[in-house]
């Protein structure tokens, strides 16, 4: 790969806050933030756009950036016949919304970097991914596509044709935006369909569901663990669950009994759902060494993975594990959700609270290498391994982690990773044991004791970029998995997370006057590299602040639900009554009044946008609207809001459709879907919170995985006089004889209180 030099004179991108548009500020294009400055720029002088756009720890929109946007040769032609545009997609997925969906009408795909080119009132005439600099792989080359455009845009008929190319994609578009389904009733079985359709993807010997590439997709697990809950047979009562440690067997989980409507399919939706967890857990697409998750695997077996982590994968997996093992009590799923939240509490975090957005996949491989290369900081040669940990334990963690001489990454797509080792649980504990001749508990303590110098050697090596800025809806959904790690897991450190990232953003991302929520924050004291692949340097400085940045509505769904878990963590009411502020104002921005549902942006947010748009799927991130009615039934029980109630149905009604015809591409809304179809469950523990006998019940409770249901907590006191004010039922909850009782109820008709934890777990365990 060539090397160019950096420019010494920055680009109009010199003053944003965005990693990724800094990493850009000093390459000899001539780049603009999206905004009037551009926009005006094109119209006056008549040229089409280039808008780019990609996110700061993207592999291929490095790559790009390397061969053709540092290349001043390239660069002059880009400056001669276009107004270039670099948009960071994290900071503003409406915009890529629009234009992803015009390049994959147009080209039947999409992805990052994304290239597409604008008449200079943003209609989209053309655009692709990744365009090499030389013609190859099918795709012409990035200075033949740039030279084409700019030459037919010159000539006053072809300008015609492209002009009219525009406006026929942007009228696509608009006709796309406002079309609707007619809303449809819900039904239970949309809920088996969704199974079925499910099951007929499975990968039944590697996990999973279709082939390669394979993304762990969190939406799959949400629902698939609730069908289990919906159709699960009369469990057993479940033995105290065992210590959490690397390698330990996996205790028998009942499912035998009857009970369900349809016990079979709820057992292989499980079985489909842990199969898949335990199987990424072994793979390299998660850090062996350090806990957490890259963002998707290259093969069909989890093995090689797109190094990058990104935060909303690591908060809502970290969920899927933890709801796992509470179904299973499989210590390894336990094992795989702490490490992966101690990785975003010590990698991912910043020192007022909020997490950070993303890790970068590529890395310097050495301090003196000047060169970034994909994977550096996780992969292994042999000798390193053994030189660190010697011949014992390097052949123990050899064989354990499928370490080869010549290195273990063959299905590598490009060759980055030739001789070199990613590590992957290639055999059991016991199988390790029987290889060396020793105890199971031996081979347990050279993997912990290896496992810990190996890190230690690692924390040597250059880090990946982090992406610094915090965005409030991955905030929040990270806040829900330190406050459910907390209720399971029962680490207090965790809550301690879950509240200080809620303080963080409460004082650094919302506007209690107006009630306005922002998407992005990013201290200004921050370092990130401004020249990607050219060593580090400093951003320059910029200006504290987060009112560029307007929260969208996945930004006040996924905080909503965030604050919503939080006070079924630590029941202070404060976090529900700010979500049902961000859920009023949800409604108020976003709601669709016309076809139900909510869009990404409010009417007014910009001004520029072709159209404004829905996201219609639950994908590797849910949907505002899935997110949203969940948020509304569980919110209702709260408040006793009919209102909530209401909109919650209608959202669900306006995807009917969809969740009839296409089950699968809602997951999401359907794990909303199956609360509202099933009848509401309150449990109230009334004692006072931090009373050793009010956390053994509350630790009986989160043994349990019951997804349909509200936990209240009635301590005599502000906590709960303020949900009384709401719940009138609440208020005459007392403990029984001075000890703490567990009230289990269906809409809000009790069964008999017991202060007895054993008649306790009976009662959760048939709910």
């Amino acid at each position: 790969m060539t090397a160019f030099a950096a420019s010494q004179i920055p680009n109009h991108l010199i003053h944003e806050k965005s990693p990724y548009l800094l990493q850009h500020a000093y390459n000899p294009v001539d780049w603009y933030p999206w905004g009037d400055e551009a926009f005006e720029k094109a119209k006056k002088e008549n040229k089409p756009i280039l808008v780019s756009i990609g996110y700061s720890t993207c592999h291929w929109c490095h790559v790009m950036e390397h061969e053709s946007y540092e290349d001043p040769a390239v660069a002059a032609l880009m400056n001669k016949y276009l107004i270039n545009i670099k948009v960071d997609r994290e900071e503003r997925p409406d915009v890529d919304k629009i234009y992803m969906t015009a390049v994959s009408a147009m080209t039947g795909s999409g992805g990052w970097p994304l290239n597409v080119f604008l008449t200079p009132d943003l209609k989209p005439f053309f655009g692709g991914t990744y365009f090499p600099p030389q013609s190859k792989w099918g795709q012409p080359a990035w200075t033949d596509v740039v030279t084409q455009i700019g030459k037919t845009w010159q000539n006053p008929e072809e300008r015609k044709k492209m002009l009219a190319a525009g406006e026929h994609i942007a009228e696509s578009l608009r006709k796309f935006a406002a079309s609707a389904a007619a809303p449809v009733e819900g039904d239970a079985t949309w809920l088996d369909a969704g199974f079925k359709e499910f099951e007929g993807v499975y990968d039944a010997s590697r996990g999973g569901f279709g082939g390669a590439p394979k993304f762990p997709m969190p939406v799959y697990h949400n629902f698939l663990l609730r069908y289990y809950a919906r159709n699960r047979p009369s469990p057993a009562l479940r033995a105290p669950s065992p210590r959490m440690g690397e390698g330990q067997a996996s205790p028998a989980f009942s499912l035998e009994g009857e009970g369900g409507r349809r016990p079979d399919e709820g057992k292989h939706a499980l079985k489909m759902s842990v199969h898949t967890l335990q199987e990424m857990a072994k793979g390299g697409i998660y850090d062996q060494i350090g806990g957490g998750f890259a963002r998707y695997s290259t093969d069909a077996d989890w093995r090689v993975p797109h190094f990058e982590k990104m935060l909303y994968d690591n908060a809502q997996l970290a969920v899927n594990y933890i709801e796992a093992y509470q179904i299973t009590q499989d210590p390894e799923l336990a094992r795989v959700a702490r490490e992966t939240l101690d990785y975003v509490r010590r990698d991912m975090t910043n020192p007022e609270g909020g997490f950070y957005s993303a890790e970068d996949a590529d890395s310097l491989p050495s301090a003196d290498a000047t060169e970034k290369k994909e994977g550096a900081f996780y992969v292994w040669e042999k000798v390193e391994i053994m030189g660190i940990l010697g011949d014992r334990s390097g052949e123990v963690v050899s064989f354990r982690y499928g370490v080869r001489d010549q290195g273990n990454a063959a299905s590598d797509p490009h060759g980055e990773f030739t001789n070199k080792n990613i590590l992957y649980i290639a055999h059991s504990i016991p199988e390790t044991a029987r290889q060396f001749n020793m105890t199971e508990a031996e081979v347990l303590d050279i993997l912990a004791d290896a496992k810990k110098r190996l890190f230690d050697a690692r924390t040597r090596l250059p880090r990946p970029q982090t992406d610094d800025k915090i965005i409030s809806g991955w905030n929040g959904l990270m806040i829900s998995a330190f406050a459910k790690g907390y209720q399971v897991l029962g680490d207090s450190e965790d809550l301690g997370a879950a509240q200080k990232a809620a303080r963080f953003l409460k004082a650094n991302l919302y506007d209690t006057t107006s009630r306005q929520l922002y998407r992005r924050w990013r201290d200004p004291k921050s370092s990130s590299p401004a020249a990607s692949g050219r060593g580090s340097m400093d951003s320059p400085p910029t200006t504290a602040g987060n009112d560029d940045v307007l929260g969208i509505a996945d930004d006040y769904a996924f905080l909503a639900q965030g604050l919503i878990d939080l006070y079924e963590a630590d029941f202070d009411p404060a976090w529900l009554d700010w979500s049902a502020e961000l859920t009023e104002e949800q409604i108020k921005r976003f709601y669709d009044k016309e076809n139900g549902g909510f869009f990404m942006t409010a009417p007014d947010q910009d001004p520029h946008l072709l159209v404004r748009v829905k996201e219609d799927q639950d994908n590797v991130e849910p949907s505002a609207s899935s997110v949203a009615a969940l948020n509304l039934l569980r919110l209702s029980q709260y408040f006793d809001r009919q209102d909530f109630q209401k909109e919650a149905e209608k959202t669900l009604k306006a995807f009917g459709t969809q969740m009839k015809e296409s089950p699968r591409a809602m997951p999401q809304m359907l794990v909303a879907l199956d609360f509202a179809l099933t009848e509401p469950r309150q449990i109230v523990i009334a004692g006072t919170a931090s009373a050793p006998d009010t956390q053994a019940m509350l630790k009986t409770l989160h043994a349990h995985f019951i997804p349909v249901k509200t936990v209240m907590l009635a301590d005599g006191g502000p906590i709960q006089k303020h949900l009384a004010q709401k719940l009138d039922f609440l208020a005459g909850m007392r403990p029984i004889d001075g000890k703490a009782t567990a009230y289990v109820c269906e809409h809000h008709v009790c069964k008999q209180p017991t202060a007895d934890l054993k008649t306790f777990e009976k009662l959760l365990s048939v709910l």
